[in-house]
């Protein structure tokens, strides 16, 4: 119930919000690996090592991005957020070399990279701890709602067109403004004894960092994050490369993802409340496992969408299941250096696409699903 939410108009901004990101998101970004081996001619692992740096970079400055929200405040961080994710809009929309397209690339992977665990951050600040799991759910549905009708926009406008990034800008500088027209409220424990933002910022990471049970999570996380996390990146180039109709068949693929997110996310919610976390994580995985190996033997749009559909069973699972471990692991006081801290498994969005890439070129296709299978199981 939105009586249960502190400012219940905040939450509805934050719903509202995913979804406009991932439809900025999911018209443009999601087709940069077409772009680049279409308009400047790159091969798969050049291509994966450019679109992975953005978040590897990303997962390296989100723990001291967390940690200074935490003293200085979500709203700010994440209005330069959406700000600096404005900015690289308009440079991918305007470069006309492939090193000023990479540079902004990487900018504006490393804004997404901070926007989802400052967002999530900001949310368990506002909901009370026995709704916070439904209303990150409806968060999380909210912006697979972008992921099923972005990449429609973005084929039916021309894949990766300039008007689509100075769109997705507009997008971003819209969300800033309103972001500034809206008043969260502190979390509920603060009080006086809060120490110094500076001292605040230094004990909240040194205290994320000791944490054995955030390490262990990080650790297995990024085998996750390696198939999960930039399974655009890999996917893309392999489809155009190797089915008649690739092209089309990858959009299908991205909005299927979206769309069974919206059918089976709610469902995947009560099976997180219903038997734990880990159990959820531990079935996901098999789900990914699974999903790889269909795509290994794929050679059509049937069987590309059913092994997309088995992935997506598995996200919808390990997703919340994350928010649920960090969101327990954490305080009120070092929620964003927890949250920041987590995003270390960030690393793995660029591990997938850096060892994906190389080995699609080198072997093909059916060794590069199989270590993404092998990576799960790791996991």
């Amino acid at each position: 119930m939105l009586s249960d939410i502190r400012a219940p108009y905040a939450v509805l901004f934050l719903v509202a919000g995913a979804c406009a990101v991932s439809i900025a998101r999911a018209m443009t970004l999601s087709f940069l690996a077409i772009k680049l081996q279409q308009d400047f001619d790159l091969g798969p692992a050049m291509i994966g090592f450019l679109l992975g740096a953005g978040s590897l970079l990303g997962a390296l400055v989100a723990p001291v991005v967390g940690a200074l929200s935490d003293g200085l405040g979500r709203k700010k961080i994440l209005a330069l957020v959406l700000l600096t994710l404005a900015t690289g809009m308009i440079a991918l929309a305007l470069a006309e070399t492939v090193i000023v397209f990479c540079a902004a690339q990487v900018t504006t992977a490393t804004a997404i990279s901070l926007y989802g665990p400052m967002s999530r951050a900001l949310m368990s600040d506002i909901c009370t701890e026995t709704v916070r799991l439904k209303y990150i759910s409806w968060r999380y549905t909210a912006s697979n709602v972008g992921w099923a009708v972005g990449p429609v926009i973005g084929l039916a406008a021309g894949v990766a067109s300039t008007t689509l990034f100075l769109a997705a800008s507009a997008i971003y500088l819209m969300l800033a403004l309103v972001l500034q027209l809206i008043h969260f409220p502190a979390p509920s424990s603060a009080d006086e004894q809060l120490p110094a933002a500076g001292l605040a910022f230094l004990s909240n990471i040194r205290t994320a960092v000791r944490d054995r049970r955030l390490q262990s999570f990080i650790a297995g996380s990024t085998f996750l994050i390696a198939v999960y996390g930039q399974w655009t990146v890999t996917l893309a180039p392999y489809l155009t490369n190797s089915l008649s109709d690739g092209v089309e068949i990858y959009a299908y693929a991205v909005s299927t993802n979206g769309f069974v997110v919206l059918v089976g996310n709610p469902l995947a919610r009560r099976i997180v409340e219903r038997f734990g976390a880990y159990k959820a994580v531990a079935v996901g995985c098999l789900f990914f496992v699974i999903s790889q190996i269909g795509l290994m033997i794929s050679v059509g749009l049937s069987g590309v969408l059913l092994s997309m559909i088995v992935f997506t069973v598995g996200e919808i699972l390990v997703i919340p299941s994350e928010y649920v471990l960090i969101d327990n692991a954490s305080t009120e006081r070092n929620r964003g250096s927890y949250f920041g801290a987590q995003s270390f498994s960030m690393i793995g969005s660029f591990i997938g696409p850096a060892i994906g890439g190389p080995v699609l070129e080198t072997f093909g296709g059916v060794a590069m699903f199989s270590v993404f299978a092998g990576l799960q199981s790791s996991a």
